[in-house]
């Protein structure tokens, strides 16, 4: 009797032991959209990125400022001015070289969070600080209110229905300003909509070679999307293949004038990404970046213009905090989808 009263309490000990390995500590469960967003400053580590642009994070970020001699920021509520150095300081020289062009500034949608990883709302991408969007309305010749940044609506180029390009709204600015940003060699991709490139395909004389940089996607009919690539020293940063040869204006353009990729999403209620990411879908290295000492300040790694870009603060505020470490996952790399993007992507 006593032999079975024990075999049954080791049993039971035994089980307990199984369901509590079996559950995930609530540190392993956070989405780590929750913990990257509810950072306020960077990490005051050397840049680096890592992982994919749509499943990664950085380090060593810098901000933006909120207003410049040929930008002004927008959705300040969102903190999302931050970026890789070179992003950054690219930023404030396309404001500076486009407003040599004739184009009267620019306004600036998201670029990163502080320590970028899955954003609480919107992009799938925007997750190692080498992509940032710019809006294609012209910025105003005063200054924007703070109610005006967050509540101004931004003008899009492109008729939902025929997918193509509003002509009394298209410029000659509005090409010289893609052409300019395309000119860097840092620049791998811009994406934009299918109707915008179609009309750079159509209007473009002289010098076509930067229309190859151009990329077709989903939305971006308000706003460019500018992506870099994977900068020196970030060696575990995953870029993207180089883009095809050719201008692009063939019949992979002709594709986004089907009715395929405009199909309604057979599955609307799936899950995003971001809303499924916990901490171990990221890479390892991402722990470090999340618990990283802050600058000791935001002015001390803001970019303010003049070709004059700040270095990451020496000095930090204060020890990190502990937090729990995770396994590393191997990251496999991200397809863009060929049917429906994340919203905002």
């Amino acid at each position: 009797m006593m032999k079975k009263q024990f075999r049954n309490a080791v049993a039971g000990v035994v089980a307990v032991l199984a369901a509590a390995s079996s559950v995930p500590t609530a540190e392993a469960e956070t989405l780590a959209k929750n913990l990257f967003g509810g950072k306020a400053l960077p990490a005051a580590t050397a840049p680096k990125s890592y992982g994919f642009y749509s499943k990664g994070c950085f380090s060593g970020g810098v901000a933006i400022a909120t207003d410049g001699p040929n930008w002004q920021a927008m959705r300040l509520s969102r903190n999302r001015r931050w970026g890789h150095p070179t992003m950054i300081n690219l930023i404030e020289k396309l404001s500076r070289e486009a407003s040599a062009d004739g184009w009267p500034g620019l306004l600036l949608g998201d670029i990163s969070q502080p320590r970028g990883g899955p954003m609480l709302t919107g992009h799938a991408s925007h997750q190692i600080g080498l992509d940032a969007d710019i809006w294609f309305t012209p910025m105003p010749d005063r200054k924007l209110s703070s109610s005006e940044r967050e509540n101004m609506s931004a003008t899009s180029m492109v008729n939902e229905k025929t997918h193509r390009v509003i002509d009394r709204l298209w410029t000659p600015a509005h090409e010289r300003l893609l052409k300019r940003a395309a000119s860097y060699r840092e620049v791998e991709r811009i994406l934009v909509n299918p109707g915008i490139k179609q009309k750079l395909c159509e209007t473009v004389t002289g010098d076509r070679s930067w229309l190859k940089k151009v990329r077709p996607f989903w939305g971006h009919d308000y706003h460019f999307h500018v992506r870099i690539g994977c900068q020196p020293g970030s060696t575990d940063c995953k870029g993207q293949e180089r883009v095809a040869a050719g201008e692009g204006c063939d019949k992979s353009l002709a594709w986004w004038f089907t009715e395929e990729p405009w199909r309604p999403n057979k599955n609307p209620d799936a899950p995003k990404a971001r809303d499924l990411m916990t901490m171990k879908s990221l890479p390892a290295a991402c722990v470090a970046v999340l618990n990283a000492p802050a600058p000791v300040s935001e002015a001390a790694v803001t970019v303010r213009g003049a070709g004059q870009p700040t270095s990451v603060a020496k000095i930090i505020d204060s020890a990190p905090v502990t937090a729990n470490a995770f396994s590393e996952i191997p990251l496999d790399r991200v397809p863009i989808p060929m049917f429906r993007p994340e919203p905002g992507q």
